[in-house]
C-alpha cells in the first residue's frame, strides 16, 4: 500500500498481472531481451496486438523497490520523442513490473559491437543518434516540467527505433532537482564506471555536467 501512494500515477497506467503474464508467455526465456542490475527485460505483445517491454524488477532486491518507485514517478511525467515512453506498471503478487513501448533495434551499444550492423551505421545515422540524444538530455535537464539528472547515461541504456531514432532509458538511478538546484551529493555511488564523471566518483557530486560528461 505504501509504494502504491508513492506512485503518483493515473489509474489507466495499471496493469492487471495475468495481461502481463499471457502477452509475455509466463516471462518465457524465449522472449527475454536482457538482464540488469535490478531484473530482467522481456518481449511481450498484447492482445490489441502492441509489441511491449516489460521491466521485471527482481523480488529479493531492496534496490529495486527505490528504483521502482522513482523509475515510475518520473517517467509517466515525461513526454519528448527522445525518451522511451512508460506505458504503465503493475504491482501484484509482489511482482513490481514497468511496460514500455517496445523498441526492435535493441540498445545502442548491441548496435556498436554487432559487427554484422555495421552498415546500419552510416555518417547520416550516427549523427541523428547523437543529435536526439542531445535533444532528449536537453529536454531532461532544461525543457520539461522536471529538472531531472539521469545518472547512468551509457550507450546500453540507449533503445533504437524501427528508424534508428534514439529514445534515453533506464530511468532508476534518476534525480529530480529543484528548479534552482544545480547539484547535489550522494554517499551511494551508483551507475556505470567507465562513464561516471571524476568529481561524482570521488566526492558523490553529481549535477547536469555529470550527464554531460557521460553523454561525452
Amino acid at each position: 500500500v505504501e509504494l502504491h501512494d508513492e506512485i503518483s500515477t493515473a489509474e489507466s497506467l495499471q496493469f492487471d498481472f495475468r495481461t502481463i503474464r499471457v502477452a509475455t508467455d509466463n516471462f518465457s526465456i524465449d522472449n527475454k531481451l536482457g538482464e540488469g542490475g535490478f531484473g530482467s527485460v522481456y518481449k511481450g505483445r498484447l492482445s490489441n496486438g502492441q509489441d511491449i517491454a516489460v521491466k521485471r524488477l527482481s523480488t529479493n532486491s531492496k534496490q529495486g523497490i527505490g528504483e521502482f518507485k522513482t523509475e515510475v514517478g518520473v517517467v509517466a511525467r515525461l513526454q519528448h520523442k527522445n525518451l522511451v515512453q512508460l506505458l504503465g506498471y503493475c504491482l501484484q503478487k509482489n511482482e513490481k513490473l514497468l511496460v514500455y513501448e517496445f523498441l526492435p533495434n535493441s540498445s545502442l551499444d548491441k548496435v556498436l559491437l554487432d559487427r554484422s550492423k555495421d552498415t546500419s551505421l552510416d555518417w547520416e545515422t550516427r549523427y541523428k543518434i547523437i543529435t536526439g540524444i542531445a535533444k532528449g538530455l536537453l529536454y531532461l535537464h532544461e525543457d520539461s516540467r522536471l529538472k531531472i539528472i539521469h545518472r547512468d547515461m551509457k550507450s546500453g541504456n540507449i533503445l533504437l527505433d524501427e528508424s534508428m531514432n534514439p529514445k534515453i532509458a533506464d530511468f532508476g538511478l534518476a534525480k529530480h532537482f529543484g528548479v534552482d538546484q544545480t547539484q547535489a551529493d550522494t554517499s551511494r555511488i551508483l551507475g556505470t564506471y567507465g562513464y561516471m564523471a571524476p568529481e561524482y566518483t570521488r566526492t558523490g557530486r553529481f549535477s547536469i555536467k555529470s550527464d554531460v560528461y557521460s553523454f561525452g
